[in-house]
């Protein structure tokens, strides 16, 4: 059996999207005549933690654990609260920002290049240049964010000479936080140097969707494969649908990714439609920007939201099959189109018709498209996002409203391991 060694930051107990494609990849990789033996920190600072994905870790598997020094423990020492929002993501908008968060962000931008994981990688190159010898690894796999992790990668490529594939689950300096991050030119250049350098050392670069391909093309002609996120056969879970209209939104719903024209066209239905005002629900499952909030309050609609917080992922894919109608927000840029949330796989096998809302051309749209689960708008199709939710309303009155999906199967995440499976096997 091919043994191949994998570097990933995100792994059981940490919560969230990240740490769902390397869990499953690793599952089924065993499948396919693979031996993964996973490196990961033994003291990460997850800004998201669940417990219940602890059983899902493949019995038998080699885990590897190397402790790491991360600066946001220093940072709470200045603000607990900002250093646990950056840690997830959530960045306000400037004019809302402490002058404690700028600080912390330019810090976070420009002395921790390209992350705040960079600390791991010197004492992993080391440990693991040891472990391939002695091990007779001869196939690594880095997966970033953080990208830190691709320079263990490129290290351990240039002292060994070891096969390396690089898998990007989001893009590098294109990606929409990027600019958020208070750089300085020396910062910008130091940034897209070292993914010119991984880029072009990697053997083979691993992408989440097809404009990061394309994106990626313009600075190598090293072979890019692209190998989406999926979905996995869940257990089957006791749910009843919602009585109400209920409108679910699963994961972080961030300052900039705020669907106005959602909460006009809602807002406006509620005063022509005495029987939807009473059904509507709005379900926020995950963190949500103050800012969000706001904007819904301001559109009247204060008393629709239940606001449920950060759930386990097992809990997640319930509120998922029970909800009348998913949500799926992204935010309106040119910089946004390669994003395909790994939610958006779950949701398609829900059986739950999609509502999603972002930049025109982007690859979400073309999947949803493709699969038909759900309806595609852009940041003005007000009319359009109105009549449809309309139509969604009249089925769920007359209790038909579900999706009708084709196609989905290539999205399975065995299916999608047996693709990785083939690449590391050249």
């Amino acid at each position: 059996m091919k043994k191949v060694l994998i570097i990933t930051y995100y792994w059981p107990p940490a919560g969230g999207p990240g740490v769902q494609r390397w869990l499953k990849f690793v599952k089924y990789l065993p499948e396919f005549n693979i031996d993964p033996v996973v490196y990961i920190p033994e003291n990460p600072n997850y800004p998201l933690v669940d417990e219940s994905l602890i059983s899902e870790v493949s019995d038998g598997i080699t885990i590897l654990k190397q402790p790491i020094k991360e600066p946001y423990k220093l940072a709470r020492f200045f603000s607990k609260k900002s250093s646990k929002t950056i840690s997830k993501g959530i960045i306000s908008d400037y004019k809302r920002q402490s002058v404690i968060e700028k600080f912390m962000l330019y810090i976070r931008g420009n002395f921790f290049i390209p992350d705040a994981r960079i600390g791991w990688v010197k004492h992993s190159v080391t440990r693991l240049v040891h472990y391939i010898s002695e091990n007779n690894i001869d196939t690594i796999i880095t997966t970033g964010p953080p990208h830190s992790l691709h320079l263990i990668g490129l290290q351990l490529k240039e002292r060994t000479g070891v096969k390396w594939l690089a898998d990007f689950r989001d893009p590098w300096t294109t990606i929409g936080y990027h600019k958020q991050l208070k750089l300085t030119n020396a910062s910008k250049e130091k940034h897209l140097a070292l993914e010119k350098q991984v880029l072009n050392t990697a053997d083979q670069v691993i992408v989440t969707s097809y404009m990061t391909k394309s994106g990626f093309q313009k600075i190598t002609n090293q072979p890019i494969e692209v190998i989406t996120n999926g979905y996995d056969y869940e257990p089957v879970v006791e749910f009843k649908l919602d009585s109400k209209f209920s409108i679910a939104h699963i994961g972080s719903l961030l300052s900039k990714r705020n669907p106005e024209i959602l909460w006009k066209v809602l807002y406006d239905i509620t005063k022509e439609h005495d029987d939807f005002s009473k059904d509507l629900k709005l379900n926020f499952i995950g963190a949500v920007s103050e800012n969000v909030l706001e904007s819904i309050g301001n559109n009247g609609l204060s008393d629709y939201i239940d606001k449920v917080g950060y759930v386990s992922h097992k809990e997640a894919i319930e509120f998922q099959k029970k909800s009348q109608i998913l949500l799926l927000i992204e935010i309106d840029s040119e910089d946004t189109k390669c994003i395909i949330p790994g939610k958006l796989f779950e949701y398609m096998v829900s059986n739950r018709p999609i509502i999603a809302i972002g930049p025109k051309d982007s690859d979400v749209e073309k999947i949803i498209k493709q699969t038909n689960t759900g309806v595609y708008f852009n940041y003005n199709d007000y009319e359009l996002l109105k009549t449809t939710i309309l139509d969604y309303y009249n089925a769920f009155q007359n209790k038909n409203l579900q999706s009708h999906p084709i196609g989905l199967q290539k999205y399975s995440r065995k299916q999608l391991t047996q693709q990785l499976a083939e690449l590391i096997k050249k």
